[in-house]
């Protein structure tokens, strides 16, 4: 009997083992998508979050003209790496407007003259209110709004090299 006991830890940790092994190879979507996709943004006013730039309102996107909304965090490492591709579609004649989220005036200025300053307009989102009532799970994430103000596409992370021609074509669709 005792010699049938010593054989119940290593059946149960095999059977263990053998779960994981079985659930770790599924994919998951790590990504959470916005139910906002297809839709009008929601109404909102953010107040400037710096100094010399505007700030933010739903009628910035009913203008006519597709735009970029960036949601981003000067505390936020992957934001600064896309700065550079930030540029390029600024360069490229994209239009982008940036909700900074949970941040300081202070600390927003100095990203911006630390990264460069794509931004049309900043609006102060210190408790993320209008970043989760766009269906924004994180930072960075970058939204394609059509002249309509309607959300034409999301961008979910940093914005690399490849993702630049990517997102100037969404703008282009969404005209």
């Amino acid at each position: 009997m005792t010699r049938r006991l010593l054989w119940v830890p290593l059946l149960a940790f095999v059977a263990v083992v053998a779960l994981f092994a079985w659930a770790l190879p599924r994919e998951t979507d790590t990504h959470v998508r916005s139910r906002l996709v297809g839709k009008p943004l929601p109404d909102f006013t953010l107040t400037a979050a710096v100094p010399g730039k505007p700030g933010l309102s739903t009628s910035t996107f009913r203008q006519g003209q597709p735009r970029l909304l960036n949601v981003f965090g000067s505390w936020c490492v992957p934001c600064a790496a896309e700065a550079p591709q930030l540029a390029r579609l600024k360069a490229q004649g994209a239009t982008i407007d940036a909700i900074a989220i949970r941040d300081t005036p202070d600390d927003i200025a100095r990203f911006l003259k630390d990264y460069g300053d794509p931004y049309a307009s900043v609006g102060d989102d210190r408790a993320s209110g209008v970043q989760l009532a766009l269906g924004s799970s994180g930072v960075p994430e970058t939204f394609v709004i059509d002249g309509r103000g309607r959300v034409a596409y999301q961008h979910i992370g940093a914005i690399r090299d490849t993702d630049v021609a990517l997102l100037l074509n969404e703008l282009a669709q969404a005209r």
